[in-house]
């Protein structure tokens, strides 16, 4: 059952649109993320579902109320910010209770509910802290303790983890996800990282220029890229210039250095046109790796670099460079600069795009 409805969602500023006609359903429970650069929507999206911003045209509905009229107040939603929001003049209990008083809630009520908010985010204990004695992580934990405390139907995060440094960025994004699964509660997320993205989401949506190009599970979206932005965009990928000789059905032949090979083709994909033939370096097997089925190209290998649990070759075939990445262990075969090696890679992770 959908939680969430987007139904022709745009926002308009002057003659540039930045929503454009989006249509999403959110799963009741779901953990969505917004993916995408800067300035493509996201956050204007999801103010639009926050009530923040008033869309130029299309619906919001939650469960089966269309919700597109209503105020931020009337909508059943918390949202959280990177910038986390936290009354420095008040401690870590009168925070995380501001928002029950504002709902008239009784002292008893209040008190309970925050000390179980405290406990369900880790912070036991901490509630006669201020803002001054806490981390960052700590202090993003009480951001959403204000939040959950109130009980929303939907949760909003909106680049939560963008002010972290690395390392509790990396120790976040598991924590609050663990603690949306617990919790149950549909959840949007929106971020221009993508690791954040493939580890937290049940599903993502990627958008470009204020439109959703692509919805799929992180596998999906990962694995099988629809548009060059979503390959470029979504970890790093060998994009390859060839030739398509022929179609069938979901497949292709290309040529790539005077070489035949197969391939999954995207739509829109025709023969006798140019192609991107797509292929993510970890999927690149050199040697001894390469299989009978595996598509198979000889290779000179122009350098070698040693990034710890992987091993990183650029090699040339004919007038381009591919990247493999390999684990780094022991046995593992090593290729030295100018060695000619045979490379190749399984034709169902490959895929042909439009150019």
């Amino acid at each position: 059952m959908s939680d969430i409805r987007l139904v022709n969602l745009t926002k308009t500023y002057g003659e540039g649109n930045a929503v454009s006609e989006i249509n999403l359903n959110i799963g009741e429970g779901e953990f969505f993320s917004l993916l995408g650069p800067s300035g493509c929507g996201k956050s204007t999206t999801l103010r639009m579902v926050a009530g923040f911003i008033k869309p130029s045209s299309g619906r919001i509905l939650i469960g089966s109320d269309d919700v597109t009229g209503l105020p931020p107040e009337k909508r059943d939603i918390g949202i959280v910010f990177q910038n986390y929001a936290i009354f420095p003049h008040m401690n870590v209990a009168e925070n995380i209770a501001f928002g029950l008083k504002l709902r008239k809630r009784g002292r008893e009520e209040i008190a309970r509910r925050v000390t179980e908010a405290l406990k369900q985010v880790g912070l036991a204990g901490y509630g006669e802290r201020y803002q001054r004695q806490l981390s960052g992580g700590e202090q993003q934990r009480v951001a959403l303790a204000r939040v959950l405390v109130t009980e929303p139907r939907i949760l909003l995060l909106d680049e939560p983890l963008s002010a972290l440094d690395k390392g509790l960025r990396e120790e976040m994004k598991f924590w609050i996800k663990d603690l949306q699964k617990k919790l149950g509660i549909t959840t949007v997320y929106v971020t221009h990282d993508q690791d954040e993205a493939l580890t937290m989401s049940d599903r993502i949506g990627v958008m470009q220029k204020s439109r959703i190009i692509q919805i799929g599970t992180p596998q999906e979206i990962y694995e099988r890229p629809k548009t060059l932005f979503v390959t470029s965009f979504i970890g790093h990928s060998n994009i390859l210039d060839v030739t398509v000789r022929g179609r069938h059905g979901d497949d292709v032949t290309v040529d790539l250095a005077g070489r035949e090979l197969r391939a999954r083709a995207a739509d829109g994909v025709a023969p006798g046109g140019a192609a991107k033939l797509v292929v993510r370096p970890e999927n690149v097997l050199l040697g001894g790796a390469v299989g009978e089925r595996d598509m198979r190209l000889d290779a000179t290998v122009l350098s070698e670099t040693y990034q710890g649990a992987i091993v990183r070759y650029r090699l040339q075939v004919g007038a381009q460079e591919i990247v493999a990445e390999r684990q780094n262990q022991a046995h593992v075969e090593r290729f030295a600069p100018g060695t000619v090696v045979t490379i190749g890679w399984d034709p169902e992770w490959s895929e042909a795009l439009v150019a």
